[in-house]
């Protein structure tokens, strides 16, 4: 379709200006026989209500209302998404005249076209949807959702109405996206121990939704695992499901009612065209941050960065240690859209071609398609985004780091110029500043319990705030834990004898202080065994914060006595780890040598702790690294009464090496200095201990070592910058 240059910016606003009708129009009320009774109703109207319920003790009345809210509304993004495909077509004819020798009349034809489409989408939604079901909901009730309150209502009103497995599905459904959230923690470990709540309550009812997330996980457990064949579909599903998931929510943004203009503050702005035009470009906007909300797991609060190319950069090594390598050369050529000069990515290239024997030009390993219209889509879409920045002073925030400088527009370009420069900075900043470590810990102080040495320090760990123990334990001691690990592994407790969540080449099982207390009463265990557990984590709370210097109080935060053991036969030419490398309080990101420190992540750990309990055992040895999660720095073997301890921040990446014979058991600990995150479960076997007339003498932490001064109270102790306490989440079995 021929424009002259100086029509284009009217042609613009016009044309896509023109979209926003249809979103005007499709939320217009719809005609049909359908009775209003049968029509889906204001999602946000019945999650008031339920609320409206459950603060007036009508739990039966608040779940169905509550329950209906949810459903109804996914059925009414179902019907909007059915309608679109319906209506797809609808005008096709007179768009396509656009590019005739009829268009000289492309305002009228473009006019019909979307008339068109704006009432199959009128007629069809209102079928399915009452009047007010269509109008826009408030950003009030977006949030509820987005964030899943209204699961936290419906934790509490089945509790309430003694359906206790439907409420550990809402409490677990919620906690998700909420993994900050102290008291659902809680409510969670509660449910788990109650009679009648099996592990199928602990499901995800949004998962349905989160599918890319899953399957992104599982690739990486299989890329750990060197399954590279099943790592290969995965990755292929995660990438497919990315894809999805990105269509799916440009849809929406599509079809769901709009705003009028007056409502989307550009009422300031004059003109018809110039109004339209801005609310387009709002809909292009939105389709472009759908990059960013598929980016985004639950309960995180920023985007993976390159979350597509990430996974066609897993998805073509995959492909070529699977032995597809006409698979890597599409894949790879794929990804080299994104970043047509990357120099790794051709140097890989070549390097296929070459295995490949020179066949370059076979249909399988052109780009595959679905991604080539995914960039040419979204650059047309970046440069009418952009072209508003520069004409209509629109705002707009690119998601992509891959967008390439010829999009921009000239003007712009400085500034886009200086963002990228400032961040290219911040980057390097952040790679300078790796070895600082600003936990407040200091090491070198006293050690002085009797019989206790310091084998290595942070000289001989080649790191920041490390330190290796010796003499913590008796060999006596280690045989009697090792005895009750033993035990209570029989009994079923921990990861219930199931293969380790790291590696399918091991087995892994786990022991609580208050699992430990509880087989105690019930004859399983021996007595003292379980008290002298929960001793030991007191015992190292006390050589580390002597040892670290901790300027205020260290508490225990989580206690897991851990084995690991070897599945024979399963060994041979094993590649992998017992415990892939990570930071124990940050998300790391080994190619960026970034570590963010948010939810999912336990951000509440300040330092860490190994107390092993044997070396009769093959492999399994602690090591750091850099944040490469590459470069080790430092290992250290187990042997029985070894501490080793750390700083649990971004100077500590650290992994163990694959277990290939033999059982590996070790006292995993975690503390922290804030008492809002001390172990529950401690206190809890502390309490049973007491109910039966025992004592348990132990110093509170928050009084310093040495000192008679009377604690703080629990208030003074809450952190006074509360982004700091997202990540409350002190059940998890990350072990290390």
């Amino acid at each position: 379709m021929a424009l002259h240059s100086d029509h284009f910016t009217v042609y613009v606003a016009f044309y896509f200006g023109l979209l926003a009708l249809l979103n005007f129009t499709s939320a217009t009320p719809g005609g049909g026989s359908t009775s209003v009774s049968s029509l889906l109703q204001p999602y946000d109207f019945l999650y008031y209500s339920g609320v409206r319920s459950y603060f007036g003790g009508e739990w039966a009345k608040a779940a169905e209302l509550l329950e209906k809210a949810i459903v109804t509304k996914e059925s009414l993004l179902r019907v909007r998404r059915q309608c679109h495909d319906n209506c797809v077509e609808a005008g096709r004819e007179a768009f396509n005249k656009l590019d005739s020798a009829e268009g000289s009349l492309w305002d009228l034809w473009t006019l019909d076209w979307m008339q068109q489409r704006a009432e199959c989408m009128r007629f069809c939604i209102g079928r399915s949807v009452s009047t007010t079901g269509q109008l826009p909901v408030s950003t009030d009730i977006e949030y509820e959702f987005s964030s899943r309150n209204p699961y936290n209502f419906l934790q509490v009103t089945y509790y309430k109405l003694e359906k206790l497995q439907k409420a550990a599905s809402a409490a677990h459904t919620y906690f998700v996206a909420n993994p900050s959230h102290l008291e659902m923690r809680n409510n969670i470990e509660k449910y788990r121990r109650m009679e009648g709540v099996t592990d199928d309550a602990f499901q995800d009812r949004e998962l349905e939704h989160e599918k890319h997330w899953a399957l992104y996980d599982a690739a990486l457990q299989f890329e750990a695992s060197s399954d590279w064949v099943r790592a290969t579909q995965n990755w292929k599903a995660c990438v497919n499901e990315t894809l999805r998931q990105t269509d799916e929510c440009r849809v929406q943004c599509e079809v769901a009612s709009q705003p009028l203009p007056e409502d989307r503050g550009v009422d300031s702005v004059d003109g018809v065209y110039e109004k339209a035009a801005v609310l387009s470009l709002s809909l292009l906007s939105c389709r472009q941050s759908c990059v960013t909300q598929v980016a985004t797991r639950p309960g995180r609060i920023s985007a993976q960065e390159d979350f597509l190319p990430t996974q066609l950069e897993h998805l073509h090594i995959a492909q070529f240690k699977a032995g597809d390598i006409s698979g890597a050369v599409q894949t790879l050529r794929s990804l080299l859209l994104f970043y047509p000069t990357d120099k790794d990515s051709v140097d890989n290239l070549q390097l296929y071609y070459e295995t490949l024997g020179g066949d370059t030009e076979s249909p399988g390993t052109q780009p595959a398609q679905e991604i080539v219209r995914y960039i040419s889509r979204a650059l047309e879409e970046k440069k009418l985004l952009y072209f508003g920045m520069e004409n209509l002073d629109f705002t707009f925030t690119d998601p992509d780091l891959w967008t390439p400088e010829d999009v921009v527009p000239e003007p712009l370009r400085e500034n886009w110029r200086a963002e990228k420069e400032k961040m290219n900075e911040k980057m390097k900043e952040g790679e300078q500043q790796e070895e600082v470590d600003d936990s407040g810990f200091f090491a070198g102080g006293p050690i002085r319990q009797v019989g206790v040495t310091i084998t290595m320090d942070d000289e001989l760990l080649n790191g920041t705030n490390r330190v290796v123990l010796d003499g913590v334990m008796t060999e006596k001691e280690c045989d009697k834990i090792l005895q009750l690990a033993k035990s209570a592994a029989s009994a079923g407790d921990g990861y219930r004898g199931r293969r380790s969540p790291h590696t399918p080449h091991e087995t892994f099982e786990g022991l609580t202080v208050l699992r430990a207390v509880k087989l105690a009463q019930d004859g399983l265990v021996n007595q003292t065994d379980a008290r002298l557990l929960h001793e030991l984590g007191e015992r190292v709370r006390v050589l580390l914060h002597s040892y670290f210097r901790s300027p205020t109080g260290l508490f225990i935060s989580f206690t897991h006595l851990v084995c690991r053991s070897a599945i024979t036969g399963d060994q041979e030419g094993r590649q992998d780890l017992s415990h892939p490398v990570h930071v124990d309080n940050c998300l790391l990101e080994p190619e960026t040598n970034q570590c963010w420190r948010e939810p999912p992540a336990f951000i509440h750990r300040d330092l860490s702790a190994i107390l092993y309990l044997n070396d009769n055992f093959d492999g399994g040895e602690l090591f750091f690294t850099n944040r490469d999660a590459k470069t080790v720095t430092a290992r250290v073997k187990p042997s029985c009464g070894r501490v080793v301890g750390f700083s649990s921040g971004p100077v500590n990446p650290h992994g163990v090496t694959a277990v290939t014979s033999g059982r590996r058991c070790a006292l995993a600990l975690w503390f922290t200095k804030e008492k809002l995150y001390r172990d529950m479960e401690r206190e809890e076997a502390e309490a049973l201990w007491a109910a039966d007339g025992h004592s348990v003498v132990k110093k509170d932490p928050e009084e310093k070592e040495g000192s008679a001064s009377p604690s703080k109270n629990a208030r003074s102790q809450a952190p006074k910058d509360r982004s700091k306490v997202r990540g409350r989440v002190t059940g998890g079995k990350d072990e290390l």
